[in-house]
């Protein structure tokens, strides 16, 4: 039992805490706004770079992005905190019930892990070279965040029959 309240605590923290991300992007747009808009749009990266045919400097596609950034944040947020819900639920049901209860949890992390291998790793970091801007460089933060969805993730799905 033990256990399973430490794996549900985990859980509901991710939640929690993607709770706080789009709060705060929805209560401070602007902030980090500013940070889509300077990573599509290059401005920060070498002068001179040979991948600037990617940049984007269209004001309606950074609002979509940033947009879709946010939407995708709170759908993950409210996966993993109805998982953490049907996962208290179950926290004393037998092992077979226990384990179907992890889907909608799972579901969620995983939901967040694309969110930011793709969008902040993949896409932003490689694809628009954000590793090259000294100020709008976010891969650490989304590295930080990928890792702690994962290991929830993991953890979530340890056998603890």
């Amino acid at each position: 039992m033990q256990l399973r309240l430490c794996k549900i605590i985990v859980t509901a923290l991710s939640s929690l805490f993607l709770l706080v991300v789009v709060f705060n992007n929805l209560s401070d747009p602007n902030s980090n706004y500013q940070f889509v808009r300077h990573v599509l749009s290059m401005d920060t990266t070498f002068p001179g770079n040979a991948g600037m045919y990617r940049a984007i400097r269209t004001p309606i596609i950074h609002k979509v992005f940033y947009a879709s950034i946010i939407g995708w944040e709170a759908l993950s947020c409210v996966l993993i905190g109805a998982g953490s819900v049907r996962l208290w639920r179950a926290r004393g049901a037998p092992a077979a019930d226990w384990r179907r209860a992890k889907g909608l949890a799972s579901l969620g992390l995983t939901a967040g892990l694309v969110q930011w291998y793709l969008a902040f790793i993949t896409v932003g970091g490689e694809w628009f070279l954000m590793w090259q801007s000294r100020v709008w460089n976010g891969q650490e933060a989304a590295f930080r965040l990928f890792a702690f969805m994962a290991l929830t993730l993991l953890f979530l799905n340890q056998a603890d029959d």
